[in-house]
């Protein structure tokens, strides 16, 4: 159902099942899928696509220009997946020309209260946000990563899988899989275990991942020296694999205690 007062424009796809409330704005080149439900003063500009069943509620500003100084109207991209939350006041903006044109947000992620996620982020699935978390321009988030209220990230960080941002962190330095990180600015404090446990991790999977953090933390090793250790876990363990390759594809350097 779309309310009479919410302003469509007719060049938008709109799917099936579709709920539109008052005084929202739908503008050119948008794409809503099947069965999601938009809330009051909501804003979505295109070229964007949002998937199935997302619920987006009042407020919110999706696909707006960036805040790039660089940006200069450039057509550039929001992509939103499936059964996605999207909480009051929540900004997601298009990309940029000087990355990949796009900005992707994955599926069954929960973005609380004024969450930002900046142009050309990549956030994996099943990730949760909470209140006034903000990513900046170009932040890579994995699957299944938490991110506490009002964390940050810097413009170009990366936060692996299974990692957990405590609230109020401030990350100037990539995060590795699985790992938690606290402070401002933010300092490794272990791995997930709880949040590994939870999602079905085996007790050998965890250990082996507790002995990858303690070669790339606390053994005082290049990371360099770290990979080779970390792929002869992965052998035995898989669950290490990423990790490996988190650090290979390293270049602004890891947060370190």
């Amino acid at each position: 159902m779309i309310h009479e007062t919410a302003i469509v424009h007719p060049d938008a796809r709109i799917g099936k099942g579709v709920e539109i409330g008052p005084w929202t704005l739908i503008g050119p080149e948008v794409e809503i899928g099947d069965d999601c439900r938009i809330g009051p003063h909501v804003v979505i500009k295109g070229p964007t696509r949002i998937g199935k069943r997302n619920r987006i509620f009042q407020f919110a500003s999706i696909g707006e220009d960036c805040q790039d100084k660089k940006y200069a109207g450039e057509r550039t991209f929001l992509e939103i997946g499936d059964d996605n939350v999207i909480r009051e006041s929540c900004t997601f903006h298009r990309g940029t020309a000087q990355d990949e044109n796009i900005t992707r947000v994955g599926s069954r992620n929960l973005f609380m209260v004024n969450v930002h996620v900046a142009h050309d982020c990549r956030v994996g699935d099943d990730c949760i946000f909470a209140n006034n978390a903000t990513l900046a321009g170009h932040v890579h988030i994995g699957d299944h990563v938490i991110f506490g209220g009002h964390a940050a990230i810097h413009q170009f960080g990366r936060v692996g899988s299974h990692a957990f941002i405590a609230g109020c962190a401030a990350l100037n330095k990539d995060v590795p899989p699985y790992v938690m990180a606290a402070g401002l600015y933010a300092k490794p404090f272990g791995i997930n275990s709880e949040g590994l446990r939870r999602r079905g991790f085996s007790p050998e999977a965890i250990s082996a991942i507790k002995q990858a953090y303690k070669e790339i933390f606390r053994s005082g090793k290049a990371v360099a020296e770290v990979i080779p250790v970390l792929e002869a876990l992965n052998e035995k363990q898989p669950e290490v694999g990423i990790m490996a390759e988190f650090l290979k594809q390293n270049e602004r350097g890891i947060i370190r205690a």
